[in-house]
């Protein structure tokens, strides 16, 4: 089964890891866990994103096109990257999401990948 980790991180961590003196520190553990997910073969993809202020929102409200920049979410923690990894079980998605640096600072949502519409 393939699941979506999204890790999860409050902005002051974001910042953090952005920071040229204290970045390079702040993603040793998530070198680590990336590594431990290659070295186990269930990496099948992902990537870091960009900041949140990097982001465009786009809506479509009333047939009109709005654009605003940044997400503008109503959430204290901002969506900081992903990976689909390919495990037997939830349960064991759930180990992988545990040891993620993000769920000691934020959270890391574990979602299923959809089946292609048939």
């Amino acid at each position: 089964m393939q699941f979506v980790l999204t890790f999860h991180q409050p902005l002051a961590e974001i910042e953090r890891h952005e920071h040229p003196a204290d970045g390079p520190p702040a993603l040793e553990p998530w070198k680590a866990y990336m590594a431990d997910l290659v070295a186990a073969g269930v990496m099948r993809g992902g990537n870091r994103l960009a900041p949140p202020w990097t982001a465009t929102t786009v809506r479509i409200r009333g047939g009109e096109r709005q654009i605003q920049d940044g997400p503008f979410a109503e959430t204290r923690e901002i969506a900081a990257g992903y990976v689909v990894i390919e495990v037997p079980s939830l349960d064991e998605a759930l180990q992988w999401a545990a040891r993620s640096p993000s769920s000691s600072t934020g959270c890391t949502e574990v979602r299923p990948v959809a089946a292609p519409p048939a």
